[in-house]
């Protein structure tokens, strides 16, 4: 998703600036020093120095030159760096293709791994269905187009792993052998996988592709030579100039998904099309989309869901989610965006809540957009990938430290990790299933 301000840092959830204990920050202090001599300090505590470090330089308190780069993500001699060393329940993108084609090979359903190559760039795709099935649904997802949310291929892997029976998941409503008597499934785990292998060694902030392109405003849909305002979304020279989005056309023009996901992070919301703008409502299947996004919401997000939109003037061209929609005539095209880091996640949750209860549900029923103005200052607080405003496209044009992108984007401990990636694989399975009943009842939803 987009980028937030370096002064948007990591604080404990619900954490008002205030001046810190001083036995707290004794003891942050004290791991600091620890860390700068090498001392034998744990993971956790590292970690927790990180973190309480950028609380301590936002608001005050005792600092050494190893907790300033500690805090601002500067890199140091004497402290690991890169995910793996760091976060080392995240997989790289060589443990990503090996546990994929493990998976396969293993995989109690049909299911099957082919690599796709464009200009030297190649992208493996994994498709699951039932041995015995016809299935009626084809759930097409799309994970990891902006490299540095680590935490949507991670959580299409461990869906990947509870599709061939391997992880158990909380759907209450679904269940994998159930459903996939009338889903298959076509999965890109790693959408970025050059892009990818710099932020697997600390460049947590990069979300384009190497040539500077973001692949999420690629695609040939109201597509415009000059896309957001902001630095990280340079749309490219001309509709699927990058190898990487000619790819995904080429998959999904040949998969022809009834059901079409792409999987971000950075906030959380559930949004349907049309991205690139407010005053066009997606008509065509608008209330059963809505419906599958409330029923979803209520489960697993209790977050902004409805239609993407932009303010006038703020363009939002090129997405994955309306070109689908549109040229394939997708039944239901939805972008997930499923984390954003505990500073503001309860912010995020409290301000929607209020939202809704103040008019904003009957205005999502009546059609509108999330980018109506009722609606706008809680995005420019909370920016999304698919809702912009003229605030926040303001916003997210600063420039962040790498650790401030991580804990935007990806869960920093494990702990957090398995929660997210358990609940939002729970959520594609009862998307997957919700949508087949849905599909069953009204044939024509199918386009020709």
């Amino acid at each position: 998703s987009s980028k937030r301000s370096s002064s948007s840092t990591y604080q404990p959830r619900g954490a008002e600036p205030r001046p810190h204990p001083p036995h707290a920050t004794m003891r942050w202090f004290s791991l600091s020093l620890a860390v700068q001599g090498s001392l034998a300090v744990s993971q956790e505590e590292h970690h927790a120095v990180r973190r309480h470090g950028h609380y301590l330089v936002k608001h005050g308190g005792v600092t050494s030159p190893m907790a300033e780069a500690l805090a601002t993500g500067s890199s140091t001699d004497r402290v690991a760096t890169g995910m793996k060393a760091e976060y080392p329940y995240y997989h790289t993108s060589a443990e990503i293709q090996e546990e994929t084609k493990r998976l396969v090979k293993k995989c109690s359903h049909r299911a099957s791994i082919r690599t796709v190559t464009n200009e030297g760039v190649s992208i493996d795709v994994v498709t699951v269905e039932s041995k015995q099935a016809s299935p009626s649904n084809r759930v097409f997802i799309l994970f990891g187009e902006h490299s540095r949310e680590l935490i949507s291929p991670e959580s299409g892997l461990f869906f990947l792993k509870a599709l061939c029976g391997e992880a158990e998941l909380d759907s209450q409503t679904a269940k994998v052998a159930e459903v996939l008597n009338d889903n298959s499934f076509q999965l890109v785990l790693n959408g970025n996988p050059r892009s990818r292998v710099q932020v697997e060694s600390g460049s947590y902030c990069v979300r384009e592709n190497p040539s500077g392109v973001d692949l999420n405003r690629n695609w040939d849909e109201q597509w415009q030579a000059t896309g957001m305002n902001f630095a990280d979304a340079n749309p490219g020279p001309r509709p699927f100039s990058e190898p990487e989005t000619r790819i995904f056309k080429q998959l999904v023009t040949e998969f022809k998904p009834t059901t079409f996901l792409t999987v971000h992070s950075g906030t959380r919301g559930m949004y349907m099309p049309w991205a690139y703008d407010t005053s066009h409502l997606a008509d065509r299947n608008q209330p059963a989309m809505m419906e599958i996004l409330k029923t979803l919401d209520e489960k697993h997000c209790k977050c902004p869901f409805g239609a993407a939109g932009k303010e006038v003037g703020y363009s939002c061209p090129g997405t994955c989610l309306d070109w689908v929609y549109d040229q394939m005539k997708t039944p239901f095209s939805f972008a997930f965006e499923i984390y954003v880091s505990p500073d503001e996640d309860e912010d995020l949750t409290n301000r929607w809540k209020q939202k809704v209860q103040g008019g904003g549900s009957s205005l999502l029923e009546g059609g509108s957009h999330l980018a109506h103005s009722h609606f706008s200052d809680l995005f420019q607080r909370h920016g999304s990938d698919f809702v912009h405003t003229s605030k926040s496209a303001a916003k997210q044009s600063s420039r962040q430290k790498d650790d401030a992108c991580f804990f935007q984007f990806n869960p920093d401990t494990k702990e957090r990790y398995e929660a997210t990636i358990k609940n939002w694989a729970s959520a594609y399975l009862e998307m997957a299933h919700q949508i087949n009943q849905k599909l069953k009842l009204n044939s024509t939803m199918i386009a020709a």
